[in-house]
């Protein structure tokens, strides 16, 4: 492959997972004996930035730790992935935390404590303006405060870099956001958020591209992912079937690898191709971070497939 690609940047979320193994998802007021417990990083941003570097992209992380325990581990797993971490920053008080339940059966409940995800602001942006300039596509989602979000959108769309939203945690939106946006890629709980009224993949992604972004990506876990883009084009692409261990950043891998695949000149409906077979293989391990695949993986998974 060439040697001058263009960079993906990921500007977001970097957290520590504080994951508690249980039989099932406690209910409100309800004590549930867990199996296990371990820490483990996290984050959406750092997440996607990692499920690209693994696929032997060129990714560049922009994002907050802090200054607790949890920063330099933080930074240095993300080193080890193979992601650019010189615009990493540190910041006083506690790095992002996420403290999930995952439930033997894969499925999770998380909560989101920013801590310095909440400090990125616009002089993040700012400090980083040569470096999103630079990239062939910027990664975002909604861990990180909404001024600067918009902040960091507007930038790139004034230098025509693409942006990729992923909309989670599901949050309005401002309005200025939704035609600088290229790729709005929600699963399906963020996407009756954003259509509450749709009662189709159709009518959502009709909806969707009607507030002026040109793609969405309906990620639909085991149905698979439903593309549509502002030029007419739309289809499903069917997921691989997989033996669910845990689902925890199964979307992220997706996102890491979508954009992978673009950035690489395949089209849409091949780069969700291979987003899907990303993601079969995520899910088969546990952990965030630790369950993303390399590229040989994920080459040899799409070759057993042909």
């Amino acid at each position: 492959m060439a040697t001058n690609r263009k960079p993906l940047v990921v500007f977001g979320s970097i957290t520590m997972d504080l994951v508690t193994r249980t039989p099932r998802i406690p209910l409100v007021g309800q004590t549930v004996i867990g199996s296990s417990f371990e820490s483990t990083p996290g984050g959406k941003g750092a997440n996607q930035a990692i499920a690209a570097a693994r696929l032997g992209y060129p990714a560049k992380m922009i994002g907050k730790v802090g200054d607790d325990a949890y920063g330099p581990e933080l930074i240095e797993n993300l080193k080890l992935a193979g992601v650019d971490t010189s615009s990493m920053t540190q910041s006083s008080g506690s790095s992002g935390l996420a403290p999930l339940f995952v439930a033997d059966d894969g499925s999770n409940a998380i909560v989101v404590v920013p801590g310095a995800n909440g400090k990125m602001d616009r002089a993040t942006v700012d400090a980083n303006k040569e470096l999103l300039s630079s990239a062939g596509m910027v990664l975002c989602q909604l861990e990180i405060p909404m001024d600067t979000l918009a902040y960091v959108i507007d930038y790139c769309y004034g230098c025509d870099v693409p942006v990729m939203l992923d909309p989670a945690p599901a949050a309005a939106l401002p309005d200025s956001i939704w035609s600088r946006v290229y790729w709005f890629t929600p699963n399906e709980t963020e996407a009756a958020f954003y259509a509450p009224e749709a009662k189709t993949v159709e009518q959502t992604a009709k909806h969707l591209l009607s507030r002026g972004v040109r793609g969405v990506v309906l990620k639909r876990g085991a149905e698979g992912a439903y593309i549509a883009t502002a030029t007419g084009r739309s289809t499903w692409v069917k997921a691989f079937e997989a033996d669910v261990i845990d689902t925890v950043a199964a979307g992220d891998c997706f996102n890491g690898a979508f954009a992978v695949g673009l950035l690489e000149g395949q089209n849409p409906f091949a780069a969700a191709r291979m987003a899907n077979a990303a993601a079969a293989i995520c899910v088969t391990r546990k952990g965030a971070q630790a369950s993303m695949p390399t590229r040989a993986e994920v080459d040899a998974f799409l070759k057993s497939k042909a």
